[in-house]
């Protein structure tokens, strides 16, 4: 099947395939598919079985799982150009985590199927082994970086990851989200907004937060 071109050049955009040779990036993107899903739709559910996973052209992703006493704890916002739920190819067989969509949304699906024939292919599965070996070693350095850095460092940093480098900004995350998805407490998130505030750096009303100018010029 010949490939979408509009799928090639996707992928040619995309950090997470620039790894791979022109060649084996042209055989996987003819087996994908694009779908849009409207803001608040569910993409798929924790447990549900997994057939493909994802890269966000558009939109924002959220994923979150779901405690025994049915409270929803965010895990990780996805914003364009990142890929997720590749877990399914290679530990497990179900999704874990919910993927709901946060704005109107775009995704890229990449079945497992088509994936796992392409992988009979030797210089396909040479070339694939190799990106996913570059992506484990970008997240475990993340993870490292992002244990370095106290809670207002990695605040300051899901802004800029999630934002750009913007002064005023919709967030359309709650702040007990927000808390989730920097590795703290709601509690510790929002004293450090409290503080932020009385030192006139930030104002957090809704979902419109505004940075003081400057901020990342001083940052």
């Amino acid at each position: 099947m010949p490939a979408s071109p509009r799928n090639e050049v996707i992928m040619a955009t995309v950090p997470f395939f620039r790894e791979l040779k022109a060649s084996s990036r042209a055989e996987l993107a003819s087996i994908c598919t694009i779908r849009s899903l409207p803001k608040k739709n569910t993409l798929f559910l924790e447990g549900e079985a997994g057939h493909a996973f994802y890269l966000l052209v558009r939109g924002r992703i959220q994923l979150y799982k779901t405690t025994p006493d049915g409270r929803e704890t965010v895990i990780r916002v996805i914003k364009p150009g990142e890929v997720f739920a590749e877990v399914i190819l290679y530990e497990r067989d179900s999704y874990p985590v919910t993927a709901v969509a946060l704005q109107d949304s775009e995704v890229m699906a990449l079945p497992r199927a088509g994936i796992r024939r392409l992988l009979a292919e030797e210089s396909f599965r040479q070339d694939f082994i190799v990106m996913l070996l570059h992506k484990q070693r970008f997240l475990t350095e993340q993870i490292q970086r992002l244990a370095a850095l106290d809670v207002e460092a990695r605040f300051f940093l899901f802004l800029r990851d999630q934002y750009g480098e913007r002064e005023d900004m919709q967030i359309p995350l709650s702040k007990k989200d927000v808390a989730a998805a920097i590795g703290t407490t709601p509690e510790s998130l929002s004293r450090l907004i409290l503080r932020l505030k009385k030192q006139k750096r930030l104002s957090w009303t809704g979902h419109t937060l505004r940075l003081a100018p400057g901020t990342w010029k001083n940052g």
